[in-house]
């Protein structure tokens, strides 16, 4: 998840006594179980942890030497993007995050998106390696602060489920894969979504930096159904 209810991971570990209700957790890459991503006992998998941790730090140096303009404007263009892909309907549920580290900047576009008829979560991290749970958030309403700073909606908001996923990108491949920042959450979201019987459309969202030729997908890893990177065609998951 990112800087406001958002995805997955952030790098960094929890400092001890720390509270848990936060969007963007720290990244766990050295404590995820090998059998959950299929390859137990497999040195392959250490490789590609090794790899994705120094590429993940290469690609947030890269989204963070972007200039505000550039930010600013490569955020208008997703939003647009989002616009036509996303109906106005109150029968949609979209998951945001709120930005952290040079991720694009979606907070206008949540509001549009709750005046013209969407609703409007965001993730919060529970506990490390668990799915995570999904507050409302609607222009104005109550919030919270978790570790960072980052804010989360309050507990008194309504929990969701989400129709529609978007995560920020720190990485993505042509293959629509998302390289996160560790923590596995929005794998194990999306998952569990679709063993509920809820399955939720998932967009990554992201930079022209995030681009890279693969992540290495492992067994764990989702693709996302779409990618949406600023001056890019919007590119839809093969089939």
């Amino acid at each position: 998840m990112s800087g406001g209810g958002n995805d997955d991971d952030h790098d960094g570990e929890v400092e001890s006594g720390a509270p848990t209700g936060y969007a963007s957790p720290p990244c766990f890459i050295h404590e995820i179980d090998p059998a959950y991503a299929g390859l137990a006992g497999d040195g392959a998998w250490l490789d590609v942890a090794r790899w994705r941790k120094a590429e993940r730090e290469r690609l947030i140096a890269a989204r963070l030497a972007l200039s505000p303009t550039e930010r600013e404007a490569g955020s208008g263009e997703i939003a647009r993007a989002l616009d036509d892909l996303l109906p106005s309907s109150g029968d949609v549920v979209v998951s945001l995050y709120w930005p952290f580290r040079g991720e694009p900047d979606l907070r206008t576009w949540m509001a549009r998106a709750v005046a013209r008829g969407l609703r409007v979560a965001l993730p919060v991290v529970v506990a490390k390696a668990t799915p995570l749970v999904f507050r409302e958030w609607t222009p104005g309403c109550a919030m919270t602060r978790g570790v960072w700073g980052i804010p989360i909606p309050a507990e008194t908001a309504p929990t969701l489920l989400p129709t529609v996923v978007i995560a920020p990108l720190v990485g993505c491949d042509p293959a629509c894969y998302r390289l996160g920042y560790g923590g596995g959450f929005f794998d194990r979201t999306l998952a569990q979504l679709a063993r509920l019987g809820r399955p939720a459309l998932a967009i990554g969202v992201g930079f022209h930096v995030a681009e890279i030729p693969t992540i290495y997908p492992q067994l764990h890893d989702i693709p996302m159904d779409w990618i949406v990177v600023a001056g890019q065609p919007v590119r839809r998951r093969p089939a």
